[in-house]
């Protein structure tokens, strides 16, 4: 069986879809699994040990280009796929596959796609309440599964793969101290500082991360460098040689291979806490506004700390300097007592492997 899945625009959503591709190769050994998605997915997908091929989607995420679409679709017909998963629920998202000519679309019912998609499936969001079962849930046949509780228990997660070798030859072409082993922060989040933590609590956990012997990487993309820059001057000056700046400096396939190299991570609700998770890293998630209760981190080693319920549309927090006063009230000791007891768990587990 040859599969085309037309894959998500976000890192996070990207992350999860891997349960399905997992779920697939399970129930279909034989099966040979394309991605397609924007280009910058390639570094996830080629960490899937279950993704045969990702196929470049070379549209924007809010574009139609419908012929640009029949093209991309027609150019398909003749690759022997035998079915295609639609994730993004969009009208667009369903036009390749509807144009390569498939023979069975699956996907969520979503805007006027009955004519696209000839296996539509009616979401009871009651009977999915994560992302993750909604993407395994296209695996299997629609009579079989009607809610989450159908689902065959434990789902398989994400699972990213990073050898050993690029690990070290990763962290040494950043000059990372081979002396000190690194916990990662990924203090960025998307729609602004009300998802994040703030930067002082993350300065105040690095200084005394780096006084119990740790060095502090700092992740995130070119716009989240001031945050950076921000933990790092809240530092006592002696202690800023171990912590290191790397946002807007390593490509997508570094930082995943740095994250795999760090003992443990802690990070805002982000695409980055989602691939922490992937990789199996002792992990701290810090969630506000955003709750965990739709994308949690898929991973038995995170922790998540909340201190309200429900899900608060916000894109700027009230507080000084936008953070959200829920975020606000997460105290680094309390940060630092979770990290503390997930290493603790991950050193015992890796004495008695």
């Amino acid at each position: 069986m040859k599969i085309l899945v037309i894959g998500p625009s976000w890192v996070g959503d990207m992350m999860m879809s891997q349960s399905l591709y997992r779920t697939l190769k399970a129930e279909h050994p034989e099966a040979v699994i394309d991605v397609m998605a924007p280009a910058w997915c390639r570094p996830l997908l080629s960490r899937m040990p279950e993704v045969n091929e990702a196929l470049a989607m070379p549209l924007g995420h809010g574009a139609l280009e419908l012929g640009e679409r029949r093209r991309l679709g027609k150019a398909l017909r003749g690759k022997g796929y035998d079915r295609a998963y639609v994730l993004p629920n969009s009208f667009k998202s369903a036009l390749v596959p509807f144009f390569a000519d498939i023979k069975t679309r699956t996907g969520w019912r979503g805007e006027m796609r009955y004519c696209l998609l000839n296996d539509v499936r009616v979401l009871d969001k009651a009977a999915f309440p994560l992302m993750v079962e909604r993407y395994v849930a296209l695996a299997y046949d629609k009579q079989r599964i009607g809610s989450a509780k159908d689902l065959p228990q434990p789902l398989l997660w994400p699972a990213l793969v990073v050898s050993a070798e690029e690990k070290l030859a990763t962290a040494a072409e950043f000059t990372l101290s081979a002396a000190r082993p690194a916990i990662g922060f990924c203090p960025g989040a998307e729609f602004g500082p009300a998802k994040r933590w703030p930067h002082y609590h993350y300065a105040a956990l690095a200084q005394k991360l780096i006084d119990d012997g740790y060095q502090i990487v700092l992740f995130g993309s070119a716009k989240d460098k001031e945050t950076g820059e921000q933990i790092l001057q809240n530092l006592q000056e002696e202690s800023r040689q171990h912590c290191r700046n790397l946002a807007g400096e390593t490509k997508l396939e570094q930082a995943v291979i740095l994250l795999a190299h760090c003992r443990a991570v802690v990070s805002n609700d982000s695409g980055l806490m989602h691939i922490a998770a992937a990789l199996d890293r002792p992990l701290v998630a810090l969630y506000g506004p955003s709750s965990p209760d739709f994308t949690p981190p898929l991973s038995d080693k995170a922790r998540v700390i909340r201190l309200i319920t429900g899900y608060h549309k916000v894109r700027k927090g009230e507080a000084e300097e936008g953070y959200h006063q829920s975020l606000i009230d997460i105290q680094p000791e309390r940060v630092r007592a979770e990290l503390a007891s997930l290493l603790g768990e991950s050193q015992e587990n890796e004495c008695t492997s």
